[in-house]
C-alpha cells in the first residue's frame, strides 16, 4: 500500500473497498493486525506525544477517519484517496459477513452499551457472530482477565472503543497477547452501533461537517475540537515552508 506522510504520521492511502479487502485478507493470516483510524484531533495529539506517533506508525493499517486529515493531505500536495471512517469500515465488515462469516468481540463504552451493540449487530447482521463483550471501565488489575476472556472467545475481530489515545495504546501494548486476527480502535462507534449515539446526517458527513454536529450535540468538546483548526493551520504553514524550500 502507498504511504502518505502527514506531519510524521504514515497514513495508508486506501479507499474504503481496499481497507475492507485488507481486513478480510487478515482473517486467513497469522498474528494480530493493529488497525487505527486517526482523525485531526488524534493527529494533533501525536504531534505533542511522540510515543503516540510511534504507535500510530507501527499500525498494520492506518486510515484517515475525518475530512480534516484528507484536507491536510491535499494542502500538503500528498492527497489521500478518500476518508475511510472507522464506523463506516466496521459496518462494511459486518455487511461482508454475508459473504465471509466472521466473529467479533466488543470491548469498550459504558456498562451495558457493548451488550446493546451486540444485540443490534446480531439482529441486523445475522452472519456476524458475537463471541462476547466487555465494557471499557476497568482497572489494570482486571486487564489479564479481560485478555483471557477475549482469547477464550475465539473471536476473529476485536473492536476496541476505549477512546483515543487510550485504545491505540491498549492495542499496541497487548497485541502480542491477543489471539484475534484483527484488533481495531473504533472510538465511539460502539455507542453508534448500540443506538446510544447518532451519526451526523449524511449531507453533513459528505460536506466534512461532522465536527459541527458533534459540537452542537456536545458543547463540552469545544476545547478538544480546537485541534481541528490547529491541524489545518499546521498543514498550511508546513505547505508554505515546503514551497519556500523548493
Amino acid at each position: 500500500m502507498e504511504i502518505i506522510k502527514i506531519h510524521g504520521v504514515m497514513m495508508d492511502n486506501v479507499t474504503m473497498d481496499e481497507a475492507l479487502e485488507y481486513v478480510i485478507g487478515r482473517l486467513d493470516r497469522t498474528g494480530t493486525a493493529k488497525i487505527y483510524t486517526p482523525n485531526s484531533e488524534i493527529m494533533m495529539q501525536a504531534q505533542r506525544d511522540p510515543g503516540l506517533k510511534d504507535i500510530l506508525n507501527q499500525a498494520d493499517l492506518l486510515i484517515a477517519d475525518g475530512a480534516g486529515v484528507v484536507l491536510a493531505s491535499r494542502i500538503l500536495k500528498r492527497p489521500l484517496k478518500e476518508k475511510v471512517s472507522g464506523v463506516d469500515l466496521v459496518k462494511r465488515i459486518l455487511e461482508n459477513t454475508n459473504k465471509r462469516p466472521a466473529s467479533f468481540f466488543i470491548f469498550g463504552a459504558r456498562p451495558g452499551v457493548a451488550e446493546k451493540a451486540a444485540e443490534n449487530i446480531m439482529s441486523q447482521y445475522p452472519k456476524a457472530e458475537i463471541k462476547g463483550w466487555q465494557h471499557g471501565y476497568f482497572n489494570s488489575d482486571e486487564e489479564d482477565t479481560i485478555i483471557n476472556r477475549i482469547n477464550e472467545s475465539g473471536a476473529d475481530i476485536l473492536l476496541v472503543g476505549l477512546g483515543a489515545p487510550k485504545q491505540e495504546k491498549w492495542i499496541h501494548r497487548n497485541a502480542h497477547r491477543l489471539n484475534c486476527k484483527v484488533a481495531m480502535g473504533i472510538g465511539g462507534s460502539i455507542d453508534v452501533l448500540a443506538g446510544t449515539a447518532a451519526l451526523a446526517p449524511e449531507f453533513m458527513r459528505r460536506a466534512g461537517l461532522e465536527w459541527l454536529f458533534r459540537l452542537v450535540k456536545e458543547p463540552r468538546r469545544l476545547p478538544r475540537m480546537m485541534d481541528l483548526p490547529r491541524f489545518i493551520l499546521l498543514s498550511i504553514r508546513r505547505r508554505f515552508r515546503l514551497k519556500k524550500d523548493s
